[in-house]
């Protein structure tokens, strides 16, 4: 029988309300982007999730595990440290937050300078974009950092933060550009050919500026 979360509900018959029942709640969803790049620990979910008071994401972590979306599990030795990851059910909301992000990009404009940013939070909103490349892996490098992403041969995709040996894909750009390729105003060609991004697979770059 599963936990219930703490949240209050909304008392209603509605798939959409009992869905934010489960993830309506401030900070949310963000730890759902978190998790979907892989198992983090929570010093490494507090440093990425800028703005949440350490009692506030503990709490949702609770409510997280409670409504089975989350679970915590200790690392072999030597690391010995406790992780959180996503259930299948909380993998299922990829969907969610691709829909999500694409909805919000045209608000992103440049970042204001009170915003935090970090490289793989661009990976959702790239997702359609990248697995256009093929199936493989993609390591995506901005000045912020890197992410990269897995493209199966079914053009299913799945992305974890930091770089990877060895990718198929070597894609460099910048967060503008990240931004012009999420909301459709540039393809990956054109950033290509405009000098706005290089792209290298294996040993042979391309990059026509």
């Amino acid at each position: 029988m599963p936990r219930q979360p703490r949240r209050r509900s909304y008392d209603q018959h509605c798939a959409a309300a009992r869905a934010l029942d489960l993830v309506g709640d401030r900070w949310t969803l963000l730890v759902v982007r978190e998790l979907l790049a892989g198992p983090r620990r929570y010093t490494d979910l507090h440093a990425d999730l800028p703005g949440v008071s350490t009692d506030m994401l503990a709490g949702r972590l609770k409510d997280m595990e409670g409504a089975e979306l989350v679970t915590r599990r200790r690392l072999p030795p030597p690391a010995s440290a406790y992780v959180y990851e996503l259930t299948p059910r909380g993998r299922d909301l990829l969907p969610v937050l691709r829909t999500l992000a694409a909805w919000g990009a045209p608000e992103l404009g440049e970042p204001r300078p009170t915003d935090a940013v970090r490289a793989h939070w661009y990976a959702v909103p790239l997702l359609g974009v990248l697995a256009e490349l093929g199936a493989g892996v993609v390591q995506v490098t901005l000045d912020e950092g890197a992410f990269h992403v897995r493209i199966g041969g079914d053009g299913s995709v799945s992305h974890g933060d930091g770089g990877v040996d060895a990718p198929d894909v070597r894609l460099r750009t910048d967060s503008s550009t990240c931004r012009a390729l999420a909301v459709g105003e540039l393809t990956l060609d054109e950033a290509v050919e405009s000098g706005r991004a290089t792209l290298e697979r294996a040993a042979a770059v391309v990059a026509r500026a």
